[in-house]
């Protein structure tokens, strides 16, 4: 398999590898699909770190496959694509990649679908797709834009350079910058605490957080109302403010 999964401490590390570089062709991308939909199912993940191991995260679609793709073979195929990340950025738990040497292109825009994004000193990110003649397709045009910004997203996506970490953590395309060989470490932690979390409320906030992007203000704050409400009818709620009372912040151990 060209990505597998492993589930440790409540937390799923789905794992690309095809060497040398994790390139993105038909098969990763529907496998990435499958098991982003398999950890959105399975109860013991209750968060998921995206990983390409200790020397590249994803250096970008398979370009020679791409290459004997004609007009009407990506109409068919460019569906299934976007379905593939979005089914990544839609897993209702914390999803943070960690990032290590390139993410580019395709490697890039999957890193975009994560909540947080680790990334090692060595890291290298961009969309060099303008390169090809072509433009993202798997989601960057618009989850790069919304992230830092759209002229900023316009100076990588129209010049199709590479940015190294320190500037990705600038721009706001990465959350933190770690060495190298502290990457998966960091963002298995980061994880982990997560993990032992109340996952409805999680879902929750992260479901909100993400729908209010994409609608007006008085909408997202009916989403928010919506979910906040709800939530008070969660054993989670339930324990949360038992433990607060009794105990102090941040000594619940939920369930």
């Amino acid at each position: 398999m060209t990505v597998n999964l492993e589930v440790a401490e409540g937390v799923g590390t789905i794992r690309l590898d095809r060497p040398p570089m994790n390139a993105l062709d038909i098969a990763t991308q529907d496998r990435l699909r499958e098991l982003a939909e398999e950890v959105t199912g399975r109860d013991d993940v209750r968060a998921v770190v995206i990983w390409g191991g200790e020397k590249v995260f994803a250096a970008g679609a398979d370009i020679k496959e791409m290459r004997d793709m004609d007009h009407a073979g990506m109409v068919a195929r460019s569906r299934a694509l976007q379905d593939s990340f979005t089914a990544v950025a839609r897993i209702p738990k914390p999803v943070v990649a960690a990032v290590t040497g390139y993410a580019l292109g395709g490697g890039c825009e999957l890193a975009l679908c994560a909540d947080y994004r680790i990334a090692g000193e060595n890291a290298k990110l961009g969309q060099p797709e303008i390169l090809l003649g072509l433009i993202p397709g798997a989601g960057g045009t618009q989850r790069l834009a919304r992230l830092i910004g759209p002229s900023r997203a316009k100076d990588l996506i129209f010049t199709g350079r590479q940015v190294k970490a320190d500037e990705a953590l600038t721009l706001g395309l990465v959350d933190r910058v770690v060495p190298a060989e502290e990457v998966y470490e960091q963002a298995h932690a980061w994880a982990a605490r997560l993990a032992r979390g109340p996952a409805i409320a999680l879902r929750a906030a992260k479901e909100t957080v993400d729908a209010g992007l994409e609608t007006d203000l008085e909408t997202g704050l009916a989403i928010e109302r919506s979910w906040f409400a709800g939530l008070f009818a969660t054993e989670d709620r339930e324990i949360g403010m038992r433990s607060f009372v009794e105990e102090g912040p941040g000594k619940a151990k939920f369930r």
